[in-house]
């Protein structure tokens, strides 16, 4: 089975060549959006807010947090774009659970730095993401496993009456996140499995695993993105779509960590390996 740096030069010979190249545009379009001047890879810095104003050196302003949700005190020669408009003095974001996260720009000479105003856990914090960041700028591409068809297997999705509420850890001490499980996927890859499902992108499904590869040929925990099921509960599985998530890359992230359910005894090696 081949790897490279960046992209998988040679598929499978399983694999189809239309079944290749829609592969490598799925992942040429992974790798653009991970690499964006304003995805995590430009994020240098992760500040979680507390009631005592501080200033922080990639920012512009003292910031704090309190009740009423996160504040901002700019100096007279300071300013930022909130949700388009020209903010300057003293501004209150209101609390982030009542509301979409902001958008929250700082003009710079030479280009726009987006700053992420969020809450996580509980907790209100900062992420700018500058395109300067060297994160970023240094980035050559995520090795990958060429597909193979052995990796994409047909699932059945067992849906709960009712969404569940699963707590999981996160990478971040005491952080907890909490997610929506809609049901289980059942298949078989060398044996019967099972994963519990989140909710995805529209009717579809998100997946949160580890494998026998995890921390040793691939990241510490994958995710994968899978269709919605069809009325009989069918759906595939392509772990060849397997990808990392944020902390792979940076130390400036709160990712959760899998349900005891989801890590899976067996070697996915498939999709995504461990960034060089």
């Amino acid at each position: 089975m081949s790897t490279t740096t960046g992209t998988a030069s040679t598929a499978a010979a399983s694999t189809t060549a239309a079944e290749w190249t829609e592969w490598a545009e799925w992942h040429a379009a992974h790798e653009a959006a991970r690499a964006s001047e304003h995805g995590f890879l430009a994020i240098t810095s992760m500040r979680w807010l507390t009631p005592t104003p501080e200033r922080f050196d990639d920012l512009p302003g003292a910031w704090s947090t309190d009740e009423a949700g996160p504040v901002v005190t700019l100096a007279s020669d300071e300013s930022l774009e909130v949700d388009g408009a020209t903010v300057t003095g003293t501004h209150r974001f209101g609390r982030l659970q009542d509301r979409p996260e902001p958008r929250v720009v700082w003009h710079l000479e030479d280009r726009d730095v987006v700053v992420e105003v969020a809450r996580r856990g509980g907790s209100d914090l900062l992420r700018p993401r500058d395109p300067a960041a060297p994160t970023r700028t240094a980035y050559r591409g995520t090795p990958t496993v060429a597909p193979d068809e052995r990796f994409v297997v047909e699932a059945r999705f067992e849906p709960f009456d009712v969404p569940r509420e699963v707590t999981v850890g996160s990478v971040v001490d005491g952080l907890q996140h909490v997610f929506a499980a809609r049901g289980t996927l059942s298949f078989d890859l060398d044996g019967p499995r099972m994963l519990l499902a989140f909710n995805g992108h529209g009717d579809g499904l998100h997946v949160l695993f580890t494998d026998r590869t995890s921390g040793t040929t691939t990241a510490a925990t994958r995710s994968l993105d899978v269709p919605a099921p069809g009325a009989d509960g069918r759906v595939r599985l392509d772990f060849t779509r397997a990808t990392n998530l944020p902390c792979a890359y940076t130390a400036h992230a709160t990712c959760p960590l899998p349900p005891r359910e989801n890590r899976l005894d067996v070697a996915i090696e498939a999709g995504e390996r461990l960034p060089a």
